[in-house]
């Protein structure tokens, strides 16, 4: 069993609250990953679950066991850290076993289950080893094998991978998504990285301000966001923001006016809400990756003002007239735009977000499950 309850969890340090009354239910086996950015709590909340900071408030069950006041070592949980915290004298077989050792465990089922999570993780060449003759990827992995050999409930990762390198940032997701299907077992894993957060969770939450503002699978998140923080975060580049006025609300969506273009979005409106949002201002958003080349429902042109040539893709950034925000487009493949020429950009409706004057999103008539590309026969 790996299953955790947080109930109206709070946090304060002096009088600074920096964890406000968070609740979350995370299911035996789940891939949870906690994402915002830095000063949202979410460390903070990693922390406590682990014990390594008190409760201000609420509590923290394990199991149907409130852990509150349990010590680290009785909660059955395991944490990886940012820092790796090898010891550079130990072997990499030492480094592994040092928990076993500390609990007292026999000879001969340290040796077993330091072997074991030796194969799980491609360590078996390097068990002799110390420390310093490893690369950066092999001494996370050691520090992931000395929590696999407690046999924990639940792991916590800490922004294991932010001291790496692009590349073995990558290899690592690859890696921590193979142990979590080999393994079964519940994980919670803390970064300021959505691409991580994307690629790696069962399901997501986002934290802004010590407040949980949306839960969700990844995709979820991305294609109904709840909010323009989730909508601003969730998204590589991040979504952009234009303001519009609503020309009329009906069953099957908003129609609303967008520089100067009317455009028709399939989003739910509350039949109570509907008469006081005639004429008022909304924010329409649209992801750079919804930008199409030429001509759309809402066409501009525009002078990128700076292009990023990545290869299977082009980025570009431009101003509008009366925003002090670029607007950036992403556009598939090599597009070749010349040093201050004009191109024409356009996107649809169908695309659109729509969020209230208190930035909350009005929902999409979208059905998440009819998305997926079919595959070739």
């Amino acid at each position: 069993m790996g299953q955790l309850s947080l109930k109206s969890v709070t946090k304060n340090f002096g009088d600074v609250e920096v964890v406000k009354g968070v609740s979350l239910d995370v299911q035996d086996g789940e891939f949870v990953v906690f994402v915002g950015p830095s000063g949202c709590g979410k460390s903070t909340l990693l922390r406590m679950i682990a014990g390594l900071e008190h409760t201000t408030g609420g509590d923290i069950v394990i199991d149907d066991k409130r852990v509150n006041d349990l010590a680290p070592v009785k909660r059955g949980i395991a944490m990886v850290f940012q820092s790796y915290a090898l010891y550079p004298h130990m072997s990499v077989f030492e480094n592994i076993a040092f928990p076993l050792r500390v609990e007292r465990a026999r000879e001969d089922e340290i040796r077993k289950k330091v072997q074991s999570a030796a194969e799980i993780l491609h360590l078996e060449s390097r068990l002799q080893q110390k420390p310093g003759n490893l690369s950066g990827g092999q001494r996370q992995r050691v520090a992931i094998g000395r929590a696999i050999v407690r046999e924990p409930e639940i792991f916590l990762f800490d922004e294991p991978l932010s001291n790496l390198d692009a590349a073995l940032r990558a290899d690592m997701r690859i890696e921590l998504t193979r142990l979590h299907k080999q393994l079964g077992a519940t994980m919670i894993y803390v970064t300021h990285d959505q691409v991580e957060a994307m690629t790696m969770a069962d399901r997501i939450v986002v934290l802004n301000g010590g407040y949980i503002s949306q839960v969700g699978a990844p995709l979820e998140l991305y294609h109904k966001p709840q909010n323009t923080f989730v909508a601003g975060f969730i998204g590589n580049p991040r979504m952009n923001m234009l303001p519009a006025t609503v020309e009329a609300v009906t069953d099957s969506g908003m129609r609303v006016t967008c520089l100067e273009q009317s455009l028709e979005i399939a989003v739910d409106v509350p039949q109570d809400q509907r008469a006081g949002l005639i004429g008022a201002t909304v924010t329409l958003g649209i992801r750079p990756e919804h930008v199409v080349l030429g001509q759309g429902q809402v066409s501009m042109t525009v002078t990128p003002g700076v292009v990023e040539q990545l290869g299977q893709q082009t980025i570009g950034y431009a101003s509008l007239p009366g925003s002090d925000d670029s607007f950036c487009f992403v556009l598939n493949g090599t597009q070749i735009l010349g040093d201050g020429a004009e191109i024409k950009i356009g996107f649809s409706g169908a695309d659109c977000h729509v969020f209230d004057s208190d930035g909350n999103a009005f929902e999409r008539q979208i059905d998440l499950s009819n998305m997926t590309a079919a595959l070739p026969e």
